[in-house]
């Protein structure tokens, strides 16, 4: 499960994100959260080891659209 996802940033003509970070990063880990709290409430049909990999990743994502966002908006490029 190593591919690589490529971010682009949604942005206007004059560079301005179209879409909140905070929100996006926030929803990621938010899903993961749910889907952990699902794990521990005993949801039948959830696999802790998979559901907790996902999370992982979903918080890995949310971590990249983090730095992402952080370099357009100071200007540097995160590559």
């Amino acid at each position: 499960m190593n591919r690589e996802v490529t971010l682009p940033l949604i942005v206007d003509d004059r560079g301005t994100l179209q879409v909140a970070a905070a929100d996006v990063s926030k929803l990621l880990r938010t899903v993961g959260g749910r889907w952990l709290h699902l794990v521990e409430a005993g949801q039948e049909g959830l696999d802790e080891d998979t559901v907790a990999t996902l999370t992982i990743e979903l918080a890995k994502l949310a971590d990249r659209i983090d730095v992402a966002c952080i370099a357009h908006s100071s200007g540097t490029s995160s590559d």
